[in-house]
């Protein structure tokens, strides 16, 4: 790709809120682009108003604005968060140069009233009909929307996170009470309060939970939960540790001894493959593609929502010290095969710019 070409035509990644917010979704968002600038692919990010999914007149006419301002030639990727809230004609405007970019459909959050879930499916449904392609975080999302929304199988793209090489967690494999670990926001789809019940019928085994993820996008969520763990005594067993930067979760991870992924939904699920890179034993839901594609000898997988079988599940690998170990070691035999972000970032860009998605000459 020429210099010439490379300012005329790029990818425009429409984000919106605050791209630094601690979730997988925008932990995803924000490494695309570090791949593109590494890579030299032509691309910026462009902020979108923070109300998205549920937008106000004024911010829906604030993204037009910033759409409108990109130049002709560019490629609109627009992260699902917006897009799915987009009226139909926003999005019929900028139709051919449109790649919607779907983590897991809007519709499917977990504790939305009937009305707006609705209003939410009709909404992306409409927009997703009038972009030009979609990308998919994973083969389960793609299927969703061939199902559900009527997107071609054609238009859409696969391209499921990348994960990056880490070091093999040390665990304690001592005598110690097992350090347990889930990861992401708390937010009522994450089903913290299955594993809380869970794990409140496990009080006589010894063990210690951390949740690392942030309290701030459903403090009723929270609040809840915090009322749950103290009705269960379980106070001093179980740390809510709010969001953490990456240095603190690579030292949680290190000292953990079995990962645990409760979640209702998943799109994907990236902190299974995060905990499969640091040859952990995981007990999760089978809840969204990064469980389907957990090898069985690795992972225990229980349906979403059944407190009773996670807390089998994980009474199971507490107690079985070299179950524990033999399911270790299968996560970190698969950790090799994950897939790499710099193959994702590809995916991506070569599915907005076709053969100019690749590196600038």
């Amino acid at each position: 790709m020429s210099g010439q070409s490379e300012r005329q035509r790029r990818i425009v990644f429409a984000i919106p809120g605050d791209i630094a917010s601690p979730t997988g979704g925008y932990g995803y968002d924000r490494r695309l682009l570090r791949e593109w600038r590494e890579a030299g692919v032509a691309a910026r990010h462009l902020a979108l108003p923070g109300s998205f999914p549920f937008p106000t007149a004024t911010d829906l006419a604030t993204a037009e604005r910033n759409l409108a301002e990109t130049a002709p030639d560019d490629v609109l990727l627009i992260d699902g968060l917006a897009y799915g809230a987009f009226p139909e004609t926003l999005a019929a405007r900028f139709a051919q140069r449109i790649v919607a970019f779907v983590h897991h459909p809007l519709a499917l959050e977990t504790g939305l009233d009937p009305d707006a879930a609705a209003a939410l499916r009709r909404s992306e449904r409409l927009a997703l009909g009038r972009a030009r392609a979609a990308i998919a975080s994973s083969s389960t999302t793609r299927d969703t929307l061939v199902a559900n929304y009527a997107i071609p199988p054609e238009k859409i793209t696969v391209a499921v996170p990348g994960t990056d090489p880490a070091p093999r967690a040390a665990q304690t494999r001592g005598e110690a009470a097992l350090h347990l670990l889930a990861v992401g926001s708390i937010i009522p789809r994450k089903g913290y309060d299955i594993l809380v019940a869970a794990l409140a019928a496990l009080a006589d085994r010894r063990w210690t939970l951390t949740i690392a993820g942030s309290p701030d996008f459903a403090p009723d969520t929270v609040e809840a939960l915090r009322r749950q763990i103290d009705r269960a005594g379980l106070a001093d067993r179980i740390l809510l540790a709010g969001a953490v930067g990456s240095g603190k979760l690579a030292d949680l991870y290190d000292k953990t001894d079995l990962f645990i992924m409760p979640s209702l939904y998943e799109g994907y699920g990236m902190v299974l493959t995060e905990a499969l890179a640091r040859g952990l034993p995981i007990v999760c839901t089978l809840s969204g593609a990064g469980a389907d594609a957990l090898p069985d000898t690795a992972a225990l997988k229980v349906p979403p929502g059944d407190a009773a079988a996670l807390a089998k599940a994980v009474a199971r690998l507490i107690d079985a010290p070299a179950e524990r170990l033999q399911r270790a070691d299968a996560a970190w035999a698969a950790a090799s095969m994950l897939p790499r972000w710099q193959d994702t970032a590809h995916i991506v860009a070569a599915a907005c710019l076709g053969h100019e998605g690749r590196k600038v000459e």
